[in-house]
């Protein structure tokens, strides 16, 4: 039984966003869907009566939380809040990476997240009721080559989401992290490459990876567990992938090299 009643998602106009958006809608949740795109926004407030859209840009310096209070009752009770805006760009090694993509993975990733949760956390506390969930990444676990600041910005939300338990002691309000390792049918890998189809098709060729329905589940899940229960975090593979290993380069090269 889900104990909530209104939810923010961010990063709403595809992919994990709007697989939540849908599924708590259906569930009976009134849910504020939070993204950039008007149109993709519009598509799918159309789906269910109780889906608002809401345009916003959770890199801009502009609070949201006045973009909430102007919307009716009982859409301004915020009461679960899903920080699910996010990106990958480009799959470089640090040396090579450019930093424009760099500094919009840490204005999305990590900036994004924080603004929302700073503009909503306090009524939640005040209320003595809510849920906050934070959309990390096995990434942020697990290195792997070009994964650099992506990597980085979900290691922070992970970092962040243990912080902000640590500091909500005393309080109802509940934190938790999910961690989803390979996932398709999602626009995250055209954004890291740029449209790049070809790289695309190599990422999921030959695998059956998580869907957004299978993130859609989870939070579904941690929603309605009772009010005595806090699921730190959850790590998701799909059953494809695994642990990698150490890596270990033979015969490597430790001299200097003349410029």
């Amino acid at each position: 039984m889900v104990l909530y009643k209104t939810a923010l998602v961010t990063g709403a106009s595809a992919g994990f966003g709007y697989s939540i958006c849908e599924l708590l809608a259906s569930k009976g949740l009134h849910v504020i869907a939070v993204a950039r795109r008007k149109d993709k926004l519009a598509e799918l407030a159309k789906k269910n009566p109780l889906i608002m859209p809401l345009v916003y840009d959770v890199t801009s310096n502009e609070n949201i939380i006045t973009k909430i209070e102007k919307l009716a009752p009982p859409f301004n009770q915020v009461d679960v809040l899903i920080n699910n805006a996010g990106l990958a760009l480009g799959q470089d090694k640090s040396q090579h990476a450019l930093i424009e993509d760099w500094d919009t993975m840490v204005e999305t990733n990590i900036k994004g997240l924080l603004h929302v949760t700073h503009a909503l956390l306090p009524n939640m506390v005040k209320r003595n009721k809510g849920y906050v969930i934070n959309i990390g990444s096995t990434a942020g676990t697990w290195p792997y080559e070009g994964g650099n600041v992506y990597g980085a910005t979900k290691a922070f939300v992970e970092q962040f989401s243990r912080n902000l338990r640590t500091d909500l002691k005393g309080t109802a309000v509940k934190i938790s992290v999910i961690k989803p390792g390979l996932c398709q049918d999602t626009e995250f890998s055209y954004t890291r490459f740029k449209g790049d189809a070809k790289k695309v098709f190599d990422v999921y060729k030959d695998t059956e990876a998580i869907s957004p329905h299978d993130i859609a589940d989870m939070v579904l899940y941690l929603i309605s567990t009772p009010p005595h229960l806090n699921i730190n975090s959850v790590e998701m593979m799909p059953v494809c992938q695994t642990y990698g290993g150490l890596s270990v380069t033979r015969n490597l090269d430790l001299k200097e090299h003349p410029n």
